[in-house]
């Protein structure tokens, strides 16, 4: 069989696939092809560690991984404009790349590759079972020092995993084409406004959960010069905790895109996670509800084959970083903490050492901030940390609806609130003694300045000239 006729057998799969799941079943075509304009470089990389080492995500859990569901992945694309500009994107099947891993591939990129740091993105699906890495989260793990040995070597090993990936991926550049597309998916529910165990009821009832949602499947499809798709972008607001398993596996987003790259074989797909800090999908805890969710989200990107709009060869990238205020935690709270035991009692009997034995604590963190520019006006936000939905509600009202925005980006160093989150207190506007932060309380205009500087990185690109400027000055607001 050819490519070609291997390529059409897999729509028809994709036909009946949607016939299946409900999506609407119009004719499905190529996109209009207006000739190569990019070229696009991909690869991937098995990154799955053995049995025995720790998962990351939940205090809860009490002994290592014990095999695996499937695979976990890294993955990366390169993007590069009509006039040689690159952008570098890179998912992984982990929790959050910490800024100290963030900070050794991109320098290793620029080492070797001369990519600035604007034009790195890392994004994460932010499964819950996938590995802990060096120096995160640490006082949620109880981990002993035979534990931290294997995940430093592990962390070592997925820096040189991811490098060694972008070289591939580089050598690999072809002409291509982009477009972007626009779908729904529905089982995210807002955990803080609705209590798990009543959902299902709730569901049963045709009646809406409560709370602010994002149920936008936002992305961009890449087509090769004969109109065959290379690989495929995808993100959603939702936490990856549907299973909580002592099993390696991508939860639903790594259900997802085995299911894509299933129904259209040679296809890379790649997912990135929204601002959905608050969300999680409802119900949970099963295998089957893991894989129904994976599918739900596979068939709304497989929906829009045929019917995404072509993106201008085009690139123009900016990263920042704002520095983020908080209080600092005091003495009683952390007395408190100790008493309550538990991974609290690790965090506060941490800071009091490192207090009693005269550390001074920073009261600010360095938030990343990074937009792109695709085409003409296709905006791609990325930010750091586990951020609430409201941040891509807002941004969708006041710059663009069809922004793009990622979280868990270059960073994962607590939640972040909006003002409104803030306001009303709870896990999500901090978690400081889940990522060991000596924090009490971000700054309450919190959301303001995270707005800002993303609005004053799109205003920079907006007058940005075309790419052939950028390859001698690729940086903006660095």
């Amino acid at each position: 069989m050819t490519r070609r006729s291997s390529f059409l057998a897999a729509i028809k799969v994709v036909v009946i696939f949607g016939l299946l799941s409900g999506f609407p079943s119009a004719w499905i075509t190529a996109s209009e092809n207006p000739g190569p304009n990019w070229r696009v470089g991909v690869a991937r990389q098995v990154i799955t560690p053995p049995a025995g080492q720790w998962m990351a995500g939940y205090a809860s859990r009490q002994r290592p991984a014990e095999g695996k569901l499937h695979d976990l992945w890294l993955k990366v694309l390169v993007l590069e404009d009509q006039a040689g500009h690159r952008g570098v994107f890179i998912s992984a099947d982990i929790l959050g790349f910490p800024r100290h891993v963030s900070e050794k591939i991109c320098q290793e990129l620029c080492q070797k590759f001369g990519l600035e740091r604007d034009q790195i993105m890392l994004a994460a699906s932010h499964t819950h079972c996938g590995p802990v890495l060096e120096n995160a989260l640490y006082d949620i793990y109880p981990l002993d020092n035979a534990q931290k040995e294997l995940i430093a070597r592990y962390t070592r090993q997925l820096e040189q995993w991811a490098v060694t990936a972008v070289e591939r991926a580089i050598q690999s550049l072809r002409p291509a084409t982009l477009s972007a597309f626009e779908s729904e998916a529905h089982f995210a529910v807002n955990r803080r406004n609705n209590k798990e165990g009543e959902v299902p009821s709730l569901l049963a009832r045709g009646e809406r959960p409560r709370g602010p949602v994002n149920h936008r499947v936002p992305g961009f499809w890449v087509t090769d010069i004969s109109g065959n798709p290379v690989a495929v972008v995808f993100g959603y607001a939702c936490h990856a905790t549907t299973l909580d398993i002592y099993q390696w596996c991508g939860d639903y987003p790594g259900f997802a895109q085995l299911s894509i790259e299933k129904a259209l074989p040679g296809v890379t797909a790649m997912f990135f996670a929204g601002c959905g800090a608050d969300q999680n999908p409802i119900p949970r805890r099963s295998v089957e509800l893991c894989e129904k969710y994976g599918e739900q989200l596979a068939s709304a990107v497989l929906s829009t084959w045929g019917k995404s709009n072509s993106l201008a060869p085009k690139l123009c990238t900016a990263f920042t970083t704002v520095d983020l205020r908080f209080d600092l935690v005091d003495d009683a709270t952390l007395n408190r903490a100790v008493q309550s035991g538990g991974y609290q009692a690790r965090w506060a009997n941490r800071l009091l050492s490192e207090k009693a034995a005269g550390k001074q604590w920073t009261d600010t963190y360095p938030y990343p901030v990074q937009v792109w520019r695709l085409g003409e006006d296709q905006y791609w936000v990325a930010l750091g940390g586990e951020v609430v939905v409201d941040y891509a509600n807002i941004m969708e009202k006041s710059i663009s609806p069809t922004i793009w925005v990622t979280g868990y980006a270059n960073d994962v160093m607590a939640y972040i609130p909006s003002r409104r989150v803030w306001e009303e207190g709870g896990y999500e506007s901090g978690a400081f003694p889940v990522y060991g932060l000596p924090a009490a309380r971000w700054e309450p205009n919190i959301e303001h300045r995270i707005l800002a500087a993303v609005q004053s990185l799109i205003a920079k690109l907006k007058v940005a000239e075309p790419a052939s400027e950028q390859v001698a000055a690729p940086s903006h607001g660095r």
